[in-house]
């Protein structure tokens, strides 16, 4: 069966019409790209079927449509589309491409062409690993397949740290800013980013070999209490795991006591408590868990409590560290 869409024939089976090829809907479904994007690419840098149908409607043959998807890895690589077309159409080696020093905007992701002012302002990534850019591009787009790779890629190539400080942290400021000055908009991009993240650090121990897990007392993580940021807690638990420490994940928003009786069960050698807002920052919970101690009387321990979070900021909580990145809580964690 057939439908009309945007004056061309759509497909509603396979995309093809007799024989003739996919159309510009089944094409652009595939790669998760507009319609209006093939369209771009085909008027601003030739990348047209080989052949059209009677009526000028688009029918793209199989070498068609592998010049789209290497045009959308090399997008979402970073590279920009005007580039990229010329690297397609030439054959030549796309290593050799230098990403763009402009803002990646949805529009960049999609390929050019006249776009609002408000995808113009783009994501304002500023100097950055260059791997941002195309991270970001992919996440616009929302292709899972290229976030994925490009994550694991870097986890595999550069490790936890450097992935969660060089690229992932960028790419989600960039894509929180953005949603909070253009209203409802990029919502779906920085749930989409996120979800992606997590995963990715869930995997990392795992991507190569599993790692030997060491013995001994864990460290614990968790967000205060009606703190609901969990990912930077995720990251220091999947570059601990990744070196075989112990460590135990409590995730977000952990209430006071339960907290507490975790610290009693398990004997931490280090608590990390995340606060992303002042408001989730209780002062009198850190001095608490300062206090907690388990063993035997004579002989009771005592963990070190690492406060991490923008939300501690002006917190003043005796005997507690507060590490400013993910190296530096590491660090804290050596020798212990």
């Amino acid at each position: 069966m057939e439908r009309q869409a945007h004056g061309e024939r759509v497909d509603t089976a396979d995309g093809a019409a007799d024989g003739a090829g996919l159309t510009s809907g089944t094409v652009a479904r595939r790669l998760g790209v507009s319609p209006t994007t093939l369209r771009s690419w085909d008027r601003r840098y030739g990348l047209g079927p080989a052949r059209r149908s009677e009526g000028r409607h688009r029918r793209w043959s199989p070498d068609d449509v592998a010049m789209l998807e290497a045009m959308c890895r090399l997008t979402a690589q970073g590279v920009p589309p005007g580039e990229a077309a010329r690297l397609v159409k030439s054959g030549a080696n796309p290593a050799a491409a230098i990403p763009s020093d402009e803002p990646v905007t949805a529009h960049d992701a999609e390929g050019g062409g006249s776009a609002p002012a408000a995808d113009r302002a783009g994501l304002a990534l500023g100097m950055v690993h260059p791997e941002c850019r195309g991270l970001a591009r992919a996440a616009l787009r929302l292709d899972a397949d290229t976030v994925e790779d490009r994550l694991h890629a870097f986890l595999r190539a550069h490790g936890v740290v450097a992935t969660w400080e060089e690229l992932m942290m960028p790419t989600l400021h960039a894509v929180g800013r953005k949603w909070e000055t253009a209203g409802d908009r990029y919502v779906e991009v920085e749930h989409f980013l996120s979800w992606h993240v997590s995963t990715a650090l869930r995997c990392a121990p795992f991507l190569d070999r599993r790692p030997v897990r060491r013995e001994g007392p864990p460290v614990l993580l968790a967000c205060t209490p009606g703190e609901q940021h969990t990912l930077p807690l995720e990251a220091m638990h999947a570059a601990l795991a990744v070196k075989g420490r112990p460590v135990r994940m409590l995730g977000a928003a952990v209430p006071a006591d339960a907290l507490a009786e975790a610290v009693h069960r398990t004997g931490p050698t280090a608590v990390m408590l995340w606060a992303q807002s002042r408001s989730s920052a209780g002062a009198p919970l850190a001095e608490h868990l300062m206090r907690v101690g388990w063993g035997l009387k004579g002989a009771r321990q005592k963990p070190v409590i690492q406060l991490g979070g923008p939300g501690w900021r002006g917190a003043a909580v005796a005997g507690a560290t507060y590490p400013a990145t993910l190296g530096d809580a590491l660090a804290a964690l050596r020798g212990r």
